[in-house]
């Protein structure tokens, strides 16, 4: 039997059709060793398996594995790798896709250079609608190897480079050792500990991998990597703790007392700048409170004036105060009209509140005079100085649904 140089290790669960797109490139693969196709299905109940079925009988050299019951994403990916024989191995998302003629490359870089255990390199942010590589995930100059157990050199290099290690060609024996779950760490940072424990680690220029943005299956379905870039920072900075752990016991960093706050800031820098990426991704979903709340440890950082966030400085005041104006009215069911006292113009104030989560049964209105009592006891009124709040009270509108302008933007700092 012809040795495996190379285990392409698939996760997937009820998304046939990207399968099915994923594994029509790999049908197109030319190399001059021998791979195979891993698949672990997490007991998909779409059409997964007829899908794998007939790439298996083109004569694609797949290993379908079928769970019976859904055990979740880690055990998924887990049990491809404890499945594959290949000397390398290499993850794939089941939406995503190689870039084959450089897999060979790297393939015959690792050959070349039996004492590394991880070769990364950047992947490109890919819209298959329109065919097209928008940009790579983060920058390299030139193709770096950085010897075993140089822990100092691979996180200057981490933090400088703002790296993320996700992407890699593994060699398939510490692969097994360094895949362990992580829960409170960024698993990329971890394993990287891991890889450079073990041997040398290489980061290279030019992408093997293609991580598809826009699909064309789903044009309008968010990336999946989008909630961790909104919500993952700190497990970023606690990825990073445990790689200067590593470092720290091998003794390749100082363990002084001035050599830890510098650590300790490197990792509150980086934190920072990734915060500014979740604020980026907030703000277009309309969330403004979310965004303040991590512009606030963003400035903290020192890092108020970053280009990323200087422009959003300006619009913070009165965005938070919309929405914090559209979470308090859609909490009180009672509710079914908004009047917005002296607004200029009201209707684009009223989608800036459904944006924002207004409830949709409540009406939103400038101050038509109506007083009628069934409907002032179903309104909330947003005024624009405690005179006016007055005026409203008189008319008999209750005073715990009344809010001010200034109430509401008082507590947003910028």
């Amino acid at each position: 039997m012809t040795q495996i140089k190379l285990s392409i290790c698939i996760p997937t669960y009820n998304r046939a059709e990207y399968l099915r797109t994923a594994l029509e490139c790999l049908a197109e693969a030319d190399f001059s060793f021998a791979h195979e196709i891993v698949i672990s299905d997490n007991a998909s109940t779409d059409h997964t398996q007829e899908v794998v079925q007939d790439f298996i009988a083109q004569g694609l050299p797949i290993l379908y594995l079928r769970a019976p019951v859904n055990a979740g994403p880690a055990p998924n990916l887990t049990n491809a790798i404890q499945h594959a024989s290949g000397e390398y191995m290499i993850y794939q998302g089941d939406d995503d896709l190689l870039i084959l003629p450089r897999i060979a490359e790297v393939v015959a870089y690792l050959d070349a250079n039996p004492d590394v255990t991880a070769c990364h390199a950047p992947w490109y942010l890919y819209n298959q609608v329109k065919g097209i590589d928008e940009r790579k995930f983060y920058e390299v100059d030139a193709d770096v190897k950085f010897p075993r157990q140089d822990f100092m050199g691979v996180f200057e290099f981490l933090f400088q480079k703002h790296i993320f290690p996700e992407i890699a060609i593994y060699r398939l024996a510490h692969a097994r050792a360094a895949f362990v779950p992580r829960h409170f760490c960024f698993w990329p940072f971890a394993f990287l500990a891991h890889f450079l424990d073990d041997g040398a680690v290489t980061f290279l220029k030019e992408p093997f991998y293609r991580s598809v943005t826009l699909s064309k299956h789903a044009p309008s379905r968010q990336q999946a990597g989008n909630e961790e870039v909104m919500t993952s920072w700190d497990t970023y900075r606690g990825g990073l703790e445990y790689f200067l752990h590593f470092g720290t016991k091998r003794g390749r960093f100082s363990q002084a007392e001035e050599a830890r706050a510098l650590y300790d800031r490197m990792c509150h820098i980086f934190t920072a700048l990734r915060m500014s990426v979740a604020i980026r991704f907030w703000v277009a979903k309309h969330d403004y409170i979310r965004a303040y709340e991590l512009y606030t440890r963003m400035a903290i950082a020192g890092f108020a004036d970053h280009a990323s966030v200087a422009e959003l400085r300006a619009q913070f005041p009165a965005m938070v105060a919309l929405q914090t104006l559209a979470f308090n009215v859609s909490a009180m069911p009672e509710i079914s009209r908004l009047v917005l006292s002296d607004a200029g113009d009201v209707e684009a104030v009223a989608e800036l509140l459904r944006n924002m989560g207004l409830s949709a049964h409540i009406t939103v209105t400038a101050d038509t005079r109506d007083d009628e009592p069934s409907l002032v006891g179903a309104t909330a009124v947003l005024v624009p100085s405690a005179e006016k709040a007055l005026e409203f009270v008189a008319r008999g509108y209750d005073p715990h649904f009344i809010f001010e302008e200034q109430d509401l933007i008082r507590f947003v700092l910028v």
